[in-house]
């Protein structure tokens, strides 16, 4: 039987603090479990919807490198769905609070708020429009949208 559904991304951090009070101030997750250097953290449905390994600082640590940068192969960001532009605006308000740097975009299927967390993995948080805007299938669009005005 094929896997029917995604059921948790695992990330590699240099401070799992850090990275738990950014997962659970941005996007609302809820630590379920700490164990050692992993933390657990859930939206509720679930043991957890994300796990956080902690790794040591890449700057004082030689095992441990960088995250890579540039074209090469590898995740590109983990992409959590918001139900309302309520929501969508909710969390651009919480990024701008924190003074994370981040990109709306407008995909037509989507309205998306692409950013870094605190070890520079991509995250992105978006709103799904195919039903409100009665399209099914991206064209490619990727415009800039103010997500305070939505």
């Amino acid at each position: 039987m094929p896997a029917d559904h995604l059921g948790h991304v695992h990330l590699k951090v240099t401070d799992p603090e850090r990275a738990v009070e950014f997962y659970r101030d941005v996007l609302g997750l809820e630590v379920t479990e700490r164990v050692d250097r992993y933390a657990f953290l859930t939206f509720g449905e679930h043991h957890h919807d994300l796990a956080l390994q902690g790794i040591g600082a890449p700057e004082t640590d030689d095992d441990v490198p960088a995250t890579p940068r540039g074209p090469g192969v590898g995740l590109y960001h983990s992409a959590w769905e918001v139900e309302s532009t309520d929501a969508l605006r909710e969390t651009a308000e919480r990024l701008r609070e924190r003074d994370v740097p981040f990109s709306p975009v407008d995909h037509g299927i989507s309205k998306a708020l692409y950013f870094d967390d605190p070890d520079g993995n991509g995250v992105e948080v978006y709103l799904d429009t195919r039903a409100e805007r009665d399209i099914e299938q991206w064209d490619g669009r990727n415009e800039q949208f103010d997500p305070f005005a939505i």
